[in-house]
Formats: C-alpha cells, sequence, structure tokens
C-alpha cells in the first residue's frame, strides 16, 4: 500500500513538472513571437472590471482590453469610460497593480469629432494602453493616423458583421493604407465568419496591416453563429495563428466570449489552454 502511494506521488510529480515544462514552453514562445494573450473585459459584463480580472486571472491570462462602459467596482465609483476624472484614473491603475493584470487595450470607440479623440490618446497615454480599438468616421482617417503618430499610439479598426461599415477587409485597406503604419486592423475573426467570410484570407489580405485580434470561434458559418471553445468551431484559429506568424505580427489577441456570459470561466480558460498548445507547435 505504502509502494503504492509512494508511486502515485512520484507520478503526480512527474505530471506536475510536465504540465510546468509546457507552460514555460508556452511563455518563452510567446514572448518570442512579441504575441500577448489577453482578454476584452466585455466577455464579462456581467460583472465589474475588478470581478472580471479575477475571472481572467483563474484563466491564466494576464493582459486586458478594457471596454467604455464597464462598472469599475471594489469600491471605485463610476466606469471605464475614457472620459473619467483624474481621480479615477488613479485608482483604476492601483486596481490594475493589484489585481497583476496589464491593460493594453481599450474599445470599441467611436469618436463623434475631433475633441473626443484626442480625449481618448490621452486617456490611452496615462494608462499605458498600446492600442485603441475603433470604428472611426472616414472624414477621421487622416486625424487618427496623425495622432498614433504623435503619440505613438495604436488605432486598430474593428470589424462588426456585415452590413457595418467595416465588416470587409477591404474597407479597413481603404482606410489605413497610405497612411501611418500604427494606424491598421484589428481583426475580430468570429465576425467574419459570421459575414462569411474566411479569417486566414483576411488576415492575407491585411497583410501588414493586422495590429490586434478579437479572437472567437464560431459554431458555424452564419449570421447567428455562436462562441464555442477555441478549435471546436469553424473559424480556423491554427490556421490563423499560423498566417500572423508567417506575416511576423506583434501584438495583442483579446479572447472575447460572447456565449454562456453567466459562467464562461471554464470555456475561456480551455480556450485559453487550446491556443497556447498551438502555439506551442508552430
Amino acid at each position: 500500500m505504502i509502494k503504492k502511494l509512494m508511486n502515485a506521488f512520484l507520478l503526480a510529480g512527474v505530471l506536475a513538472i510536465t504540465a510546468g515544462e509546457r507552460q514555460a514552453k508556452a511563455q518563452n514562445m510567446e514572448h518570442e513571437l512579441g504575441w500577448m494573450l489577453g482578454a476584452q473585459a466585455y466577455t464579462f459584463n456581467r460583472f465589474t472590471l475588478a470581478e472580471a480580472l479575477d475571472k481572467m486571472d483563474s484563466c491564466g491570462i494576464h493582459y486586458v482590453e478594457c471596454y467604455s462602459s464597464q462598472r469599475i467596482g471594489d469600491g471605485i465609483e463610476g466606469t471605464t469610460d475614457f472620459r473619467m476624472n483624474a481621480s479615477t484614473r488613479e485608482k483604476l491603475k492601483a486596481l490594475f497593480k493589484k489585481k497583476n493584470k496589464q491593460l493594453v487595450g481599450y474599445g470599441v470607440v467611436s469618436p463623434k469629432d475631433e475633441e473626443e479623440w484626442r480625449q481618448v490618446f490621452d486617456f490611452a497615454k496615462e494608462m499605458g494602453i498600446q492600442v485603441i480599438t475603433a470604428e472611426p468616421k472616414n472624414e477621421h482617417w487622416d486625424l487618427i493616423s496623425s495622432l498614433c503618430d504623435r503619440y505613438q499610439i495604436k488605432v486598430a479598426i474593428h470589424d462588426h458583421p456585415r452590413p457595418s461599415h467595416y465588416w470587409h477587409p477591404d474597407s479597413v485597406l481603404a482606410a489605413v493604407e497610405g497612411r501611418s503604419p500604427l494606424f491598421g486592423a484589428c481583426a475580430d475573426i468570429g465576425h467574419w465568419v459570421r459575414s462569411g467570410l474566411d479569417p486566414v484570407e483576411c488576415i492575407k489580405k491585411l497583410q501588414g496591416h493586422v495590429l490586434s485580434l478579437h479572437v472567437k470561434d464560431m459554431h458555424e458559418k452564419s449570421r447567428q453563429a455562436h462562441d464555442v471553445v477555441w478549435g471546436n468551431g469553424v473559424s480556423n484559429i491554427p490556421g490563423v495563428l499560423k498566417e500572423l506568424k508567417k506575416q511576423q505580427f506583434r501584438g495583442l489577441f483579446s479572447a472575447e466570449y460572447e456565449y454562456h456570459w453567466e459562467n464562461s470561466v471554464p470555456e475561456v480558460k480551455e480556450s485559453a489552454a487550446f491556443w497556447r498548445s498551438v502555439v506551442n507547435k508552430l
């Protein structure tokens, strides 16, 4: 009996070491590629940001993309609106530090005028945000390009499904070509599937312009498609990752899981593990 217990403990130790080695290898590969696996806080929009950060932690996710209307929580009044006052910004920074999370992205925003764009950029600069996800007005393209260069902050155009203005890569290319290299695309691969597009072909079309991603795996190719655990749907996430590596993409992958809203943690956690398993094999 004692021998069996000892063998069981030894086996458990070997398995733990193996799992640790796999995780370390995945982290090294992510660092080498310049890839950041994060989550769009909208995944947990039924909860406060503070609660969402805890949920991300349980999924093994460090990087965060906030959106503009989530209640902050943890005793902090207000929402994550970019027009928050200086005191709230300091409290928000402290919250991220306390939760050991890094705020990397923010959006999706659609500022109405130049003043609002400058407010978004000022907020991003103060908060250390690297990429602003947006669906901008056509007349703001040149303004955005100049602000990207001035602030050295990226703006990534997001694609909601058709008939939204930016549903097709061609409409994104029309906006960014000939402008700042910091003005590009946020590839929402799930919305492309909902629009009847092939995510890998869309990534190829946008070569050199993809700045960040919203990652979804959809259960079918239709406007009504819903999220499934990554690797179980039709978004071809391995193909997307392979193409992004080929293009030498560096940046944020935001998990945006829009299904089973009240308890999506198990599916997000499993999706993150799948992403890392694919990255390990690239």
